[in-house]
């Protein structure tokens, strides 16, 4: 029932309110060529996704096994997207293998690259491996809304409310050579990871908001594995 108000009230959020979505034609004309596409946006602006990407109804959404995650899926369930479950702490070997299949038939997949725990507006270094892996590109793209909450969570969750004014912005894509290195992958790590930033701070001044800084880098940063 939880799941099934939140799905009913994104899209309350959605046909009540006036919403632009800007640069997505680039991933999009893709995706319909049958190449397969990655798609990132922040676990803070995870709860519009939805209405923010085409062909959320074709895409495998990766959730963490955590109980939020579950939501998430059985949330998303209602918009007929598919959901991948692993983190890089719990399932991760298997979910990299569901999600390699997928794009290799071309598909979609979508990640929060700061989920499930943090830290927040950091990108963790899985979705460059799976770029890596499968040539696939990363768009960045994120939402922003007035009038919305933002919680004190660790992610800074943004809840738009009814009848907002709200703004997807789509990103350049971030391409990782297969055969790419540690620092050509912490290069594209960091290329993603700013453009999100950048993306953020963009949809944020448009709708008037102050900007959200990501949080500090954890003292043992994950490292690439290059097998």
């Amino acid at each position: 029932m939880l799941c099934w108000l939140a799905a009913q009230y994104i899209r309350l959020i959605w046909y009540s309110g006036r919403w632009t979505v800007r640069g997505a034609e680039a991933a999009i004309e893709r995706f319909d060529q049958g190449q397969p596409v990655i798609v990132a946006t922040w676990h803070g602006r995870l709860l519009m996704a939805p209405y923010g990407w085409y062909h959320s109804s074709r895409t495998h959404i990766l959730v963490s096994a955590h109980s939020d995650g579950q939501i998430i899926s059985r949330t998303l369930a209602h918009f007929n997207t598919r959901t991948i479950t692993g983190s890089t702490r719990r399932g991760g070997a298997q979910a990299l293998r569901q999600l390699h299949r997928v794009l290799r038939r071309g598909g979609a997949v979508g990640i929060t690259p700061d989920g499930p725990r943090g830290p927040r507006m950091r990108v963790s270094p899985g979705v460059i491996q799976l770029a890596r892996l499968t040539g696939a590109p990363v768009y960045p793209f994120v939402f922003s809304a007035r009038p919305c909450r933002i919680f004190e969570s660790w992610d800074r969750f943004m809840l738009p409310l009814p009848f907002a004014r709200g703004l997807y912005l789509w990103g350049a894509p971030v391409f990782v050579d297969r055969h790419a290195g540690k620092d050509a992958m912490e290069t594209a790590r960091r290329a993603l990871e700013d453009g999100l930033n950048a993306l953020t701070r963009q949809a944020d001044a448009e709708l008037g908001h102050l900007a959200i800084e990501p949080a500090p880098m954890p003292d043992a940063a994950e490292r690439f594995t290059v097998p």
